[in-house]
């Protein structure tokens, strides 16, 4: 493909830089739970990840489209190792006991400099689909957005591998140092590499605001394209209920299994990611790459309305391989989308913004959903009416609560995917997408490898 070797380089420094802040993530998740034993506090975890995502996914995109995209991962991979710096001295200067209390404010200061850290990476999360934008041709971006998925899903299988055995061995003391340590890497690593990134021509009738984030240009940019507001909406919906095993998948399935056995169990069955990743990166996405969104959606909410409906470890194991084998088409199909229908200087503040809206639904889930599951729930399913109408089949307990929640969440989603299908907005921006022509106009040279 065009301009592989710096398009390869790229991949290779996102996949360490992402490998280190979600193995951060994934390790203060299962470190916190174990230390307070709270599903409440893994549940906030996962909201502070999500309302941090949804509030700066704007200023992000604002960042990418100001200034070179190198520059952006950068100033991301800085910014990172300074929290996790700060965060690491709050381990070394712990007051006795004060990580035990899952209300104590110095555990929660604590977290909130780890998740920024985690957050400032998610810059390089625009950055890149606007790098395949100007590195690829529009023909292979499909192609192009499975090698993503794939390094993703390699990322994953590592950061799921590690996460685990760091926390079992050393807990946040040791995850910090290896994280530190990655990050300073990725920075010496990243400031070697060289793309020529052009300069893309504003398309509207007048430039582009400067150094602002722009949400009502933005805004219209994306009402232009017909469709293309349901299709993020849509993906909103689909996180509003993704923050459900967002927040409580975890919780699940460490009461199954020791942490280090379910980091491992992740690591095995992010394989799915890997070989999702090579399929779309060698064959695409077809002709209409919504129609395989939309398919790989449906796929996924049958799964996650059945996966947990007994108590079994393998089903665990099964339902989380078949949802991750088919997430990356989701998530390569909509990159592919946006890289053609919306001009180039404003693909940063779009991906931003859909990020932004996106995720805004799902901190309001996972914020709920862990103290909702844990009070109510949970104790409607141990000895409560849930126990006596379906607990001789469906099971009773702390984890089959969890599974219910599970259960009715991946049943609306099939219901929601088949209106989608259904639905005008899908035949408007599949036309719109088949009849469009390369977003990308580039001055100066033609060849921006």
């Amino acid at each position: 493909m065009h301009a592989m070797k710096p398009f390869h380089q790229i991949l290779i420094n996102n996949l360490l830089a992402n490998v280190t802040n979600f193995t951060v993530w994934f390790a203060v998740t299962f470190w916190i739970f174990i230390e307070t034993q709270s599903v409440f506090a893994t549940g906030m975890v996962a909201g502070i990840y999500l309302v941090f995502t949804a509030a700066f996914g704007f200023w992000f995109g604002s960042i990418v489209d100001h200034n070179g995209k190198i520059r952006s991962m950068l100033g991301s991979s800085v910014v990172s190792l300074g929290f996790y710096a700060f965060a690491f001295l709050m381990v070394l200067f712990e007051p006795e006991g004060s990580f035990s209390n899952p209300y104590g404010g110095y555990l929660w200061a604590f977290v909130l400099l780890v998740m920024l850290g985690v957050i400032a990476g998610n810059i390089r999360g625009i950055a890149l689909p606007t790098l395949v934008t100007i590195l690829i041709p529009a023909e292979e971006r499909d192609k192009a957005n499975g090698l993503v998925g794939m390094v993703g899903g390699i990322g994953f299988l590592i950061t799921s591998a590690i996460s685990g055995f760091l926390v079992a061995w050393g807990g946040m003391y040791l995850a910090l140092i290896v994280a530190l340590v990655a990050t300073v890497l990725a920075i010496i690593h990243l400031g070697t590499v060289r793309v020529d990134e052009g300069r893309p021509v504003p398309t509207g009738d007048q430039p582009a605001p400067k150094h602002n984030i722009d949400i009502a240009g933005t805004v219209r940019v994306i009402a232009a394209v017909p469709g293309l507001f349901a299709l993020i909406f849509f993906a909103t919906f689909n996180n509003f209920l993704g923050g459900i095993f967002m927040a409580l998948l975890d919780a699940y399935g460490l009461s199954l299994v020791s942490v280090d056995v379910w980091g491992l169990t992740f690591a095995v069955i992010s394989t799915a990611f890997i070989i999702s990743g090579i399929i779309i990166s060698r064959t695409g996405l077809g002709g209409n790459p919504l129609r395989t969104l939309l398919a790989v959606n449906l796929v996924a909410w049958v799964v996650c309305s059945v996966f947990t409906i007994q108590s079994s470890f393998w089903l665990l194991v099964g339902g989380c391989f078949i949802w991750m084998l088919i997430g990356p088409a989701a998530e390569a199909a909509e990159q592919t989308t946006l890289q053609k229908v919306v001009p180039l200087e404003r693909q940063g503040r779009v991906f931003g913004f859909a990020q932004s809206i996106e995720m805004a639904a799902s901190p309001l889930t996972a914020f709920l959903i862990g103290p909702y599951t844990e009070f109510i729930v949970i104790p409607f399913m141990t000895d409560g009416a849930g126990a006596n109408a379906i607990g001789s089949w469906f099971g009773t307990g702390p984890d089959r609560g969890i599974a219910l929640v599970f259960t009715i969440a991946g049943a609306v989603g099939v219901v929601v995917t088949l209106l989608a299908f259904a639905s005008t907005a899908y035949r408007k921006l599949s036309a719109h997408y088949l009849a469009s022509p390369d977003s990308v106009e580039m001055a100066g040279s033609s060849n921006p490898g």
